[in-house]
């Protein structure tokens, strides 16, 4: 070797170039993983936050006329703690209003009052609060409901923790986003039989492990919002969707779809939460092996 000195030391500069590479890929790899793990923490501290979704703890249809709640089995809508009766939640129509019993300590986005409209306003969610426990008006399809949040509950206590797919970067591709003509209404039917719509301005033409599909996306802010299927729902992860956002498409007309980042939505931990089905279009008719697992 001593006699061919530059021989030599091209195989020592190839020998440092593959280094470099491998060293390079390896860290590209480790920080992928690292912010995937970070976002996977992040998630599951939201979900079992204060006001998160595991504290959802009732949902309330109401009927016309009024519906009296408070602690004892006497009313229509019973309490897990408080007082026996604390007034009424009354239904006109397509209007709800509260009516509280004379002396309940009873606020409503953090003032006290005895009679309110709740649904519908103009301005911010309107919060009910009776003691620990917040309420405010939820609806499915066409019916209005009162949901009720406590950090106390249950389904939070008896929280063990999520689990995912280990991540893989074959499920993390680009995608082409394809604009409707307009905005298009897309009308979804909930788990509990109720149609929602949502807004769609296009879908995204994207290839996953081999197979190149098109998936419809839902209007959401500044992001994409995916409802889909796929062969391992009911089997590895939820039966009946995950959620997935995508950042909005750049002036190129490309995003990234990140399928380790799919994640079940509130009914896999709650039966006191609606949640839409997905669109024909993104129903996959092959497995997607990544992103978070069924709860059980």
């Amino acid at each position: 070797m001593n006699n061919h000195p530059a021989l030599y030391a091209l195989l020592l500069l190839t020998v440092l170039v593959l280094t470099v590479n491998v060293s390079t890929s390896s860290g590209q790899r480790s920080d992928y993983e690292t912010r995937q793990a970070s976002w996977r923490e992040t998630r599951e501290v939201n979900l079992a936050s204060d006001g998160g979704w595991l504290t959802i703890a009732a949902l309330h249809f109401l009927h016309e006329g009024a519906n009296s709640f408070g602690s004892s089995p006497l009313n229509d809508f019973v309490l897990p703690e408080g007082p026996k009766r604390v007034g009424v939640f009354e239904l006109r129509g397509r209007e709800v209003f509260l009516h509280t019993e004379e002396g309940q300590a009873v606020n409503v986005n953090g003032t006290p009052i005895t009679t309110t409209r709740l649904f519908p306003t103009e301005s911010i969610r309107q919060d009910v609060t009776v003691g620990n426990l917040t309420f405010w008006i939820h609806y499915s399809g066409d019916r209005l409901a009162v949901r009720m949040s406590d950090p106390n509950s249950d389904i939070l206590r008896n929280f063990r923790g999520l689990k995912w797919f280990p991540v893989d970067e074959r499920y993390r591709v680009p995608a082409r986003f394809i604009p409707h003509d307009s905005p298009t209404t897309v009308k979804l039917p909930n788990i509990l039989g109720d149609i929602e719509e949502f807004t769609s301005h296009g879908s995204v033409e994207l290839t996953v492990t081999g197979r190149k599909i098109k998936m419809l996306s839902i209007h959401s802010g500044e992001q994409l919002w995916f409802i889909f299927r796929d062969l391992t729902s009911g089997v590895e992860t939820y039966p009946a969707a995950r959620f997935l956002y995508a950042p909005a498409p750049g002036e190129d007309g490309w995003t990234e779809v990140d399928f380790n980042r799919a994640y079940n939505p509130p009914c896999a931990f709650n039966p006191y939460t609606t949640c839409p089905l997905p669109p024909a279009p993104n129903r996959l008719d092959f497995r997607v092996e990544a992103g978070e697992l069924a709860y059980h």
